[in-house]
């Protein structure tokens, strides 16, 4: 095989060879400016690693401003840290806590922005660098012009040393997604009418299997990172909500895929044409890597004509239940439900095309929404960006900051955690470093950044990798020096191919090459600054295992769990934040439903509190599927329990907004409806408390609730004064009633799709001897103080 193809099988897009490339050509002409002309070691070693950490340690996506605009951030707070360490490094003491704080605050800081994410390592980098070599505060001017060198040729080389192409890594399979999913509607549509030409069973089927192929790719490039890839940008805010809006709408027409028998609704039908309609404007939005005019009022009209047949079909769904069947209906001996075999199958059977066609047009739209405000961010002016103005129905900058940090501040938030392990084993190496007098305490510290993971035996594996790899590199190295020398002009050559290695090996080959490389260029660095011959390496593995020792330490203090447990703990507390919105939002609509009734706030609160918890499981599964090891539990049903949450917080939505467009009447009594479905979704939530005590306690799962028709015969019997008006016709309330009803049935049939991953992720979890409680759950309340007024 061809090396450059046998490279793009291991390298995407060769991104590593890109950035080894760069720094390749950047970092040795950095460090010969510093050294030989400017004959400045400060300058020269500050210039190098800074090329280091702004060329090889992030690569920023998006369209080159953004890009820029992200340099030059990271560029000012590193800056910033320079400062601050050179101020505290005389201080052993002072070192260490400044470490831990600003340690913490850079690792927490990536939950709001992936771009902040991205550039963690290379922000710490501009910390610990300064604050383990010690220098009197007359270095700073040095040690910021040499950073500032780099600065400026990094932001030189991104834009004309082989430019990365605009990446939107979503917005492509968003695209194709959206398209798949109209192309199943329409087909859909066709099978249901039985149109001359139209699909047969097997065309019917290939369809539906496209367009789930379509969707597992959007969901597994969203969990392609080990962080959500959701930056502070209006553009990457919006696109984001897509992936959970997309594989809701998944689940909502993967209920009804199996067509054959169901009543044909001619207004349903054209929801669903009008459904595929905004889908296809809205790919097209998305594949336009420019904003344009046209597209977006082509986008708005299909939404306007969305809107326009479910308003359309709402009203034909009052006017056409059987209501004399079912005013006419025995009631039960008890006075409860109307007969069965009278008008309760018949009505719930004639409503549900068009609730369906109502919960698909709810998630359509909120698709066609969210594409049209990323349409409208993208044709902001650059003043308008400027002022930080966004499309009307976004939140601004500051407050998406606010939600989003508030959300991880939280005992059992695995950003959380990976942060605090991260500060106590950075400021615990810089004491150690210090206090030890190792001649190079910078590599305690990043030897210790370097293999802290997410449990003790992860963190082991990486030691273990990262020595050898270590070893090897210093092996290699003292074999070169032992051939050539201490010849400065044979070590210059071979400078740039060793930091090429160094950027290519880790994606190429593994960690442990990686490291060998990097070692290969320290040793070679600090041959040219001052010439030690092999000892370099010696010193080199001495530091490295000083460091892993205690990232090892950490690991074992403060989370011997791991991700598994971090991630049903997750599920546990989203479960219960997403039923307990969901029940809510119904009790804020039977509340609505009656004019005499008082005004109700909507559960927003709740809406905030779901939200949270649906970000802090995306974290712990991410965390999850980054982890090595073996993983008993099959992907696919752990990828169920995760999305059937989004299911659950959109269903919450749904109902949010069915009753939100629903002004109330003064017609009839409504308090027996109203007990009705508030009881029903008691009982659903519930379910889902005790489906969450299980994941984080072990308990026993009980059975998934049964469908109770004599629940049905209720409702309909209690909403028997809507379903005859004066005209003899039912009321919008008494089909929103019924539908809320449907919403509700829609998460107890969620119910059976994951009780049974759950009961087989709490077997696994009752087979590890380490139990379920970690240290945060033992010792700390599920909210910290002050979370509440975040």
């Amino acid at each position: 095989m061809h090396p450059l193809a046998w490279l793009a099988q291991r390298d995407l897009g060769l991104a590593a060879l890109r950035r080894g490339g760069r720094s390749a050509i950047v970092m040795p002409a950095l460090f010969a400016l510093g050294d030989k002309v400017l004959t400045n070691a400060d300058i020269a070693t500050f210039a190098a690693f800074g090329a280091f950490a702004m060329l090889l340690l992030v690569d920023f996506g998006g369209p080159m401003r953004e890009r820029l605009q992200a340099q030059v951030g990271l560029a000012i707070v590193g800056g910033v840290f320079i400062c601050i360490g050179t101020l505290t490094s005389r201080s052993a003491w002072l070192a260490a806590v400044t470490m831990a704080v600003v340690g913490f605050g850079a690792l927490f800081a990536g939950v709001v922005s992936s771009v902040l994410a991205g550039a963690t390592t290379a922000l710490l980098l501009s910390l610990i660098l300064p604050i383990t070599v010690k220098a009197p505060n007359s270095a700073i001017p040095d040690r910021l012009a040499g950073w500032g060198l780099a600065s400026a040729a990094s932001l030189l080389a991104i834009s004309v040393l082989w430019p990365a192409p605009v990446r939107h890594p979503l917005r492509g399979p968003a695209a194709a997604a959206c398209r798949a999913l109209a192309v199943q509607l329409r087909n859909d549509v066709a099978y249901l009418l039985k149109e001359p030409g139209g699909p047969t069973k097997a065309e019917h089927e290939a369809v539906f299997e496209g367009a789930e192929e379509a969707l597992n790719g959007l969901q597994k490039t969203f969990l392609a990172t080990p962080y959500r890839p959701t930056g502070l940008s209006t553009s990457a805010r919006t696109v984001v909500r897509l992936v959970d809006e997309l594989n809701w709408l998944r689940i909502v027409l993967a209920s009804v895929h199996n067509v054959e028998g169901v009543t044909v609704n001619q207004a349903s039908c054209v929801v669903k044409r009008c459904a595929a309609e905004v889908l296809d404007e809205a790919a097209a939005v998305l594949e336009n890597s420019s904003p344009s005019t046209s597209r977006a009022h082509e986008l708005r009209a299909s939404l306007a004509g969305l809107d326009r047949a479910l308003t359309a079909m709402e009203h034909n769904a009052t006017m056409e239940l059987p209501v004399r069947r079912v005013t006419a209906g025995t009631a039960t001996a008890d006075g409860g439900a109307v007969d069965l075999e009278g008008g309760v199958t018949e009505v719930i059977t004639s409503l549900d095309p068009s609730f369906r066609a109502q919960e698909l047009s709810f998630a359509v739209t909120l698709i066609g929404g969210n594409v049209e405000l990323l349409d409208g961010a993208e044709r902001r002016t650059w003043w308008q960006r400027w002022l930080g103005r966004q499309p009307k129905g976004l939140s601004g900058t500051a407050s998406v900051v606010q939600e989003r940090a508030a959300a991880h501040v939280d005992p059992h938030s695995v950003w959380l955690h990976n942060s605090i392990r991260g500060a106590v084993g950075l400021g615990l190496a810089v004491l150690i470093a210090n206090l030890s007098g190792v001649q190079h305490a910078f590599w305690v510290v990043l030897g210790m950044l370097s293999v802290l993971r997410s449990n003790a035996l992860n963190t082991g594996q990486n030691v273990l990798r990262g020595l050898l790899g270590t070893v090897a590199g210093f092996v290699i190295g003292a074999g070169i020096i032992e051939l050539v020398g201490t010849s400065q002009t044979v070590l210059w050559f071979l400078l740039p191919v060793a930091i090429l290695l160094a950027g290519v090996a880790p994606a190429a080959i593994s960690f442990a090459a990686g490291q060998a490389a990097f070692t290969l260029t320290l040793v070679i660095l600090y041959n040219i600054i001052a010439p030690a011959g092999w000892r370099v390496g010696l010193l080199r593995v001495e530091d490295i295992a000083i460091g892993c020792a205690v990232s090892l330490v950490v690991g074992v203090l403060f989370w011997p769990r791991g991700a598994a447990a971090a991630l049903r703990l997750a599920l546990s507390e989203a479960y219960t934040d997403t039923s307990t919105y969901l029940a809510n939002a119904v009790a804020f609509g039977m509340l609505r439903c009656d004019a005499t009734s008082p005004e109700a706030p909507a559960p927003t609160d709740d809406a905030i509190r779901a939200a949270a918890a649906g970000r802090r499981l995306d974290d712990a599964f991410r965390g999850y599927l980054a982890e090595r090891g073996a993983k008993p539990l099959p992907l696919a049903e752990v990828t169920r329990l995760v999305t059937a949450v989004a299911g659950l917080r959109l269903g919450g939505d749904a109902v949010l907004d069915l009753w939100q467009r629903e002004q109330g009447s003064s017609v009839g009594d409504r308090s027996a409806a109203r007990q009705e479905l508030i009881s029903t979704s008691a009982l659903i939530r519930t379910w889902y408390e005790d489906l969450a005590l299980s994941l984080s306690s072990g308990r026993q799962l009980r059975e998934p609730l049964p469908h109770d028709p004599v629940a049905d015969g209720r409702l309909i019997d209690a909403v028997r004064h809507d379903l005859a008006d004066e005209d003899g016709h039912a009321s919008s309330t008494a089909v929103r009633m019924i539908w809320t009803a449907d919403h509700l049935d829609a998460a107890r049939r969620l119910q059976s799709a994951v009780a049974g991953p759950a009961r087989n992720a709490v077997k696994m979890a009752s087979e590890d001897p380490r139990g379920w409680a970690t240290w945060f759950d033992r010792h700390l309340p599920r909210k910290l103080a002050g979370v509440e007024q975040l």
